[in-house]
C-alpha cells in the first residue's frame, strides 16, 4: 500500500535545549518545585530517560521513576490530584486517560516523540483498514489518537509475551511504530508481525561497527539493547529488553563493564541498581558519521527544573494535558486491556517464585 506519510523517510526538527542553569539556581528550583507539589497536592512522575537530576527530584519528593507502563500504573493509584509527567506527551496523554479525574501538568507540551510524530493516525488509520483481518497493537509511544484506533496497547516490558498470547490464538498481528521492536518481537515469538515503519530516532542511531570495536577494546563487557534498537545490534546483546528489564539485567550480569545501547539518562538508576559497575555507553556515531541524538532524547531533555516549576506554579493551557472524552473512551479499552495482562503476567510470576 501506498502512503503520503513516509516514516522512514521523516527528519524532525529538534526542540532548543533548556538555559543552562548555575547550582544557586538549581538549588532555589529544587526547593521551589518540592513547596509547590505539597502546595498543590501534586507528585512528580519522571521517566528513566530525563536528565539525571530531575529523576532524583522525582525520588526525593515522594514521586516515582519508571518506563512508561510502571509511569501509568503509579499515576492511577496514588493519591494525589495533580500528576507532574516529566518524560514525553504521549506518557501525560496515557496519565489524563487513566485518570481522568486528576489533573495532569507536563513541564511542556512540546516534548514530542519520533515514534508518536511518525504515526499520525490518518495515515495510520488507512494502513489498518487495507488489513482488516490483523489484530492491531500499538506501542505505548503514540497517540491518544492512535491508541483508539488499536485492539491492544503495549509497551516493549510485555512486548513479547503478548504477541505469543495472541499468537497462541491464532491471530495475525498488526504491529506500530517501531519497526524494530515489531521485528525483534516476530523474531521471539514466529507470529506473523506485521510492521509500520516507524523508529525512535534515538535507538536507531547504534551503530554496529562502532559497538564491535567497543567489543573489542572491552571483550569482557556484556552488551545491553533495548530492542528498539536494529536488529544487527540486538544480536551483539548479551541482554535485551525495556528499561525496567535492562535495570534488573545490569544488576544480575556477572559482568563487571557493561555496554549499554538505550538512552543514557537510564544511568542514573542504573547506577543505583549497581553502583560498582562500570557502565559505558555505546556508539551512536560510525565511520565518518556524526549522530544527531547522541544516545539522549532530545524532547526528554526539555524536562528541566524551570519548566516544571512553571507548570506547577503557573498550570494552564501551556502545560496541562487534555484527552477529548469521546477519544478517552475508545483509547481506555486497549490501554486497560494491556493494564489487566501486565497485571496478570506479574500474578503469574509471583505464583512461580
Amino acid at each position: 500500500m501506498s502512503l503520503m506519510f513516509d516514516p522512514e523517510a521523516a527528519v524532525y526538527p529538534f526542540p532548543p535545549k533548556p538555559a543552562r542553569l548555575t547550582a544557586d539556581e538549581r538549588l532555589a528550583l529544587r526547593r521551589t518545585i518540592a513547596r509547590l507539589l505539597r502546595e498543590r497536592d501534586a507528585v512528580l512522575v519522571a521517566h528513566y530517560y530525563t536528565d539525571p537530576e530531575i529523576q532524583a527530584l522525582a525520588e526525593e519528593t515522594g514521586g516515582c521513576v519508571a518506563d512508561s507502563l510502571e509511569m501509568a500504573r503509579f499515576g492511577s493509584q496514588h493519591p494525589a490530584s495533580t500528576l507532574l509527567v516529566a518524560g514525553v506527551r504521549f506518557m501525560g496523554e496515557t496519565a489524563s486517560i487513566l485518570s481522568p479525574e486528576k489533573t495532569i501538568l507536563m513541564p511542556t507540551l512540546a516534548a514530542e516523540c519520533s515514534l508518536d510524530l511518525g504515526c499520525p493516525i490518518e495515515a495510520f488509520s488507512a494502513f489498518c483498514d487495507a488489513h482488516p483481518d490483523r489484530t492491531v497493537v500499538v506501542y505505548a509511544n503514540t497517540s491518544a489518537a492512535v491508541k483508539a484506533r488499536a485492539d491492544w496497547v503495549v509497551t516493549s516490558s510485555i512486548a513479547v509475551e503478548l504477541i505469543e498470547h495472541l499468537d497462541a490464538r491464532g491471530e495475525k498481528i498488526l504491529w506500530a511504530p517501531d519497526r524494530h521492536l515489531g521485528r525483534y518481537v516476530a523474531s521471539q515469538t514466529g507470529a506473523d508481525v506485521l510492521c509500520w515503519q516507524g523508529a525512535c530516532i534515538v535507538h536507531d542511531e547504534f551503530k554496529l561497527q562502532g559497538l564491535q570495536q567497543m567489543k573489542a577494546l572491552y571483550p569482557q563487557a556484556a552488551i545491553l539493547v533495548h530492542p528498539e534498537s536494529p536488529s544487527a545490534i540486538v544480536a551483539l546483546a548479551d541482554a535485551v529488553g525495556s528499561t525496567s528489564q535492562l535495570i534488573q539485567a545490569a544488576k544480575t550480569l556477572p559482568q563487571q563493564t557493561l555496554i549499554v545501547a538505550t538512552d543514557r539518562g537510564i544511568f542514573y538508576k542504573m547506577q543505583q541498581a549497581c553502583p560498582e559497575k562500570i557502565l559505558i555507553a555505546a556508539p551512536t556515531a560510525g565511520e565518518g558519521a556524526t549522530c544527531r541524538s547522541c544516545a539522549h532524547c532530545p524532547w526528554m531533555a526539555m524536562n528541566g527544573l524551570q519548566a516544571i516549576a512553571d507548570a506547577l506554579a503557573h498550570g494552564g493551557d501551556a502545560h496541562r494535558v487534555q484527552v477529548d472524552a469521546a477519544l478517552r473512551q475508545q483509547a481506555l479499552v486497549p490501554l486497560n486491556r494491556m493494564l489487566t495482562f501486565a497485571a496478570e503476567l506479574k500474578r503469574h510470576a509471583r505464583g512461580q517464585a
